[in-house]
C-alpha cells in the first residue's frame, strides 16, 4: 500500500492485519501523516528517502509505504443476496488507474461491492490501491470467472442489472431501477461492454454527453452512474 490517503484508511479500516509502516525521514508531517504515525505505532519505520523508493511500487509513493495482510475476497453469492445491494460489475477494465478510480467512485456512492472477472482484467495492485484513496479497504470486492454468468445469477437472485452502454435506450437520470437491489456494469476501455454482456443486461442506460466528444472515460462515467444511483437511493 503507498500514498498517503490509501494507507491512512488501511490503519483507520482495520480490516486486515498491517505488518510494518515505512515513513520517509524528509516527508513533510501533514495532518495526515502526523494520523498514519499515530495510528501505527510500533509498526512504524521511520527510513531514508532512498529506501522507501526502493520500497515503492508506484512512481509517486508520498513518502508513506505500508505491508499488510492480502485484501480478504467478498463472497459474491452475499453480496447479491443483500438487502439493497448496490453492486458495480466491469466488464474487462485492465487500467489500474481506472479500476481505483471506479472502486473510489462505487465507494463514495454507497455500493455495497465490487465485482472483477478473474481474466482480462486488472486486478488490485499498489496502483490501484493508491487510485483509490483507500476505498478498497472498505469496499467488498469480489471475482467471479465470467461477467455474462454473473449476469445470469444476479437476475436469478432477482437483482436488476443495468449496462452502462453509449447506446443505451435510456438516459441514466432516467433509471426507474435505481432504488431496487441493482448490479450496475460498466465495460472496458474503448470498446465498452462485451455483446453478450450487453445482450443479458436488463437495462442499457446511457451517460447523456453534450458536446463533442462522443463519450466519457469508464472512470468518469462510473463516477457520474453511481451517484446518480445515490441520488435516487436519497430520495432526492
Amino acid at each position: 500500500m503507498e500514498g498517503r490517503r490509501a494507507v491512512l484508511e488501511l490503519l483507520r479500516a482495520g480490516r486486515r492485519p498491517v505488518r510494518q509502516v515505512f515513513v520517509a525521514a524528509n516527508v513533510e508531517r501533514d495532518a495526515l501523516v502526523e494520523e498514519i504515525v499515530a495510528l501505527a505505532g510500533p509498526r512504524l519505520r521511520p527510513v531514508p528517502p532512498a529506501r522507501l523508493e526502493q520500497l515503492a511500487r508506484t512512481d509517486a509513493p508520498q513518502g508513506v509505504v505500508a505491508r499488510a495482510a492480502p485484501l480478504p475476497e467478498a463472497d459474491v453469492g452475499d453480496l447479491l443476496a443483500a438487502p439493497g445491494a448496490f453492486v458495480v460489475a466491469l466488464d474487462g477494465v485492465t487500467d489500474p488507474r481506472n479500476l481505483g478510480a471506479v472502486a473510489r467512485a462505487a465507494e463514495t456512492a454507497g455500493a455495497t461491492g465490487l465485482v472483477l472477472p478473474r481474466h482480462h482484467s486488472a486486478h488490485v495492485t499498489p496502483v490501484v490501491a493508491k487510485a483509490a484513496a483507500g476505498a478498497i479497504e472498505y469496499l467488498p470486492i469480489a471475482t467471479v470467472p465470467g461477467i455474462p454468468a454473473l449476469l445470469e445469477r444476479a437476475r436469478r437472485a432477482g437483482v436488476w442489472t443495468v449496462g452502462l452502454d453509449e447506446r443505451g435506450d435510456r438516459s441514466v437520470f432516467e433509471l426507474g431501477v435505481a432504488d431496487q437491489r441493482l448490479l450496475l456494469v460498466l465495460g472496458a476501455e474503448g470498446r465498452g461492454l462485451a455483446r453478450l454482456t450487453r445482450d443479458r443486461c436488463d437495462v442499457l442506460a446511457r451517460v447523456p454527453v453534450h458536446g463533442h466528444v462522443a463519450s466519457l472515460n469508464v472512470a468518469a462515467a462510473a463516477a457520474v452512474a453511481c451517484h446518480e444511483v445515490a441520488r435516487r437511493r436519497a430520495g432526492r
